[in-house]
């Protein structure tokens, strides 16, 4: 894999609806390498800290493969890079777009280990899209969109700070023994009943340990409700 853009913005107030929105969603290419830290990249800030940010979601990581779904589904629409609210614009080196191929939600899992640039990072949950992404991009519509697609993205938390920038080799350190795909999770995440396979799997993703512990409640409350304590 290959980090194709580093994207950062700063909170901005825009009118939605009506009312004034502040929100961090607008991001736009760097053309420096920029310093990688614990919270966020140098120049990058989140607007509303009580959902986004904060140590579990550092970076957020989207696939250079979904820009060219998108540009299918929205034409005539301008896609820049950071569009979608990512910090790190990925190439995974294959299509994963169309006729079963995998995409990089599938490939990547919970708990796996790159080194970018001189940092070290490590997956921790996928993206769940607020209406903010509705904002970016002047529809609504586009929250339920986002997340029916599969084509998520996924956030990362910092092992190691350091300086990244575009063109950087994303190297894998290592994998989760408790292997659970980033798709995986989310699918469990939306899922309107668990059955035993389903079950099977949330209790693999609970024994990962960077899952953060308000998603590992979340589904602790969901085998519960589930009997399956």
């Amino acid at each position: 894999m290959k980090l194709v853009s580093v994207n950062t913005g700063m909170p901005r107030e825009v009118s939605w609806h009506g009312r004034i929105v502040t929100t961090a969603i607008f991001k736009e290419p760097v053309a420096e390498r920029v310093a990688l830290r614990k919270l966020n990249l140098d120049g990058d800030r989140q607007a509303d800290l009580t959902v986004h940010g904060g140590e579990h979601k550092a970076v957020y990581c989207y696939s250079l493969a979904h820009y060219g779904y998108w540009k299918k589904e929205l034409p005539g629409r301008e896609l820049p890079m950071g569009m979608f609210g990512e910090n790190f614009t990925i190439d995974d080196g294959g299509p994963g777009t169309l006729g079963g191929q995998e995409l990089l939600e599938e490939s990547v899992h919970l708990g796996d280990r790159f080194s970018i640039g001189t940092a070290q990072v490590v997956v921790t949950q996928p993206r769940l899209p607020c209406y903010k992404l509705g904002v970016r991009f002047g529809s609504d519509e586009m929250v339920k969109r986002f997340l029916a697609s599969g084509r998520t993205g996924f956030y990362v938390a910092v092992l190691q700070e350091g300086e990244v920038g575009a063109g950087d080799d994303i190297e894998v350190i290592s994998g989760e023994a408790n292997a659970v795909a980033v798709s995986e999770i989310t699918r469990l995440y939306v899922a309107k009943r668990f059955g035993e396979a389903e079950i099977r799997a949330v209790r693999r993703a609970l024994r990962v340990e960077e899952l953060p512990e308000s998603w590992k409640e979340y589904f602790r409350e969901r085998l519960r409700q589930a009997g399956a304590n």
